[in-house]
């Protein structure tokens, strides 16, 4: 049986990946805006604000009650930029992406077929939401490395 931290640690990254790809999916029919797609639009830009609002909160969730051991084990391991640069980049970065998916099914409530500013400017918001949940992920997957290198180091046994 999963533990329930890892249970939560999966489903954080997921929501988050599935945020991302709602907002690629923005973007991509925004390019061919019509009034044929504008209810996908509207739907996808929902999703993304609640997937990634959703990443939020189970990755909070599992920051304030399970991160501290493993932020001992990382900074004790031979790899310690995994928290002080990863995490603490990660811990303030997260807020582009829930902030601009927060706003996004704000920005494509406008007829985009027929608005190029309001376009232009979903293009760009979903772009940055892309770019920045790429860079969140990453940034969990060397975090997940430090964690693994730090219980090799220290002799745990099964993370090898």
């Amino acid at each position: 049986m999963i533990p329930f931290s890892d249970l939560i640690l999966f489903i954080h990254p997921t929501f988050g990946i599935l945020g991302m790809l709602a907002a690629i999916w923005v973007f991509v029919e925004t390019l061919n805006a019509s009034e044929a797609n504008a209810a996908r639009i509207r739907g996808f830009a929902l999703a993304a604000a609640i997937f990634i609002g959703l990443a939020w909160i189970f990755g909070g969730y599992w920051y304030v009650n399970f991160y501290a051991p493993e932020k001992a084990m990382i900074l004790k391991g031979p790899f310690p930029m995994a928290h002080n640069f990863f995490m603490e980049t990660k811990e303030h970065l997260f807020f582009i992406p829930l902030i601009l998916a927060f706003y996004l099914p704000f920005a494509v409530r406008d007829q985009l077929y027929l608005n190029t500013a309001a376009r232009k400017m979903v293009l760009v918001v979903t772009a940055l939401i892309a770019l920045s949940a790429f860079s969140i992920e990453g940034a969990g997957a060397l975090i997940n490395y430090g964690v693994k290198v730090a219980a090799v180091h220290t002799g745990v046994k099964g993370v090898e």
